[in-house]
């Protein structure tokens, strides 16, 4: 039984939307929705903008010749990863992980100085 069920502490109230993971976050449709929102159009504008947005950044990302940068909120960057070597988690044995590519984002000015909540 709950400690709030017997009045030992107060009740915490309806329980918060969470993810399966144990953390809130906002899926493709709720972001979808809020720009929709935000921008006065339709959530299937607001979706075909978001689909082609992530179509630019991945092609040109994927190029890798250059960097996609909005000052103050994002920069996608594709990185080398050299080749390494690492150990297989459920036997110890090493392995020999190839050479590639990742994609770096960092965080711009304004985003950060949101998430401190200024």
């Amino acid at each position: 039984m709950r400690l709030w069920a017997l009045g030992l502490t107060q009740d915490p109230g309806p329980p918060q939307r969470q993810e399966e993971h144990g953390s809130n976050n906002m899926n493709r449709s709720e972001l979808v929705a809020a720009l929709a929102d935000r921008a006065e159009v339709t959530r299937k504008d607001a979706d075909a903008v978001l689909a082609a947005f992530a179509e630019v950044v991945g092609d040109i990302v994927a190029k890798g010749d250059e960097k996609v940068t909005i000052p103050g909120f994002l920069t996608f960057e594709r990185t080398h990863r050299a080749a390494r070597t690492a150990r297989n988690p459920q036997t110890g044995d090493p392995i020999q992980i190839p050479a590639g590519y990742s994609v770096k984002v960092s965080a711009g000015s304004k985003l950060k100085e949101a998430a401190k909540g200024k």
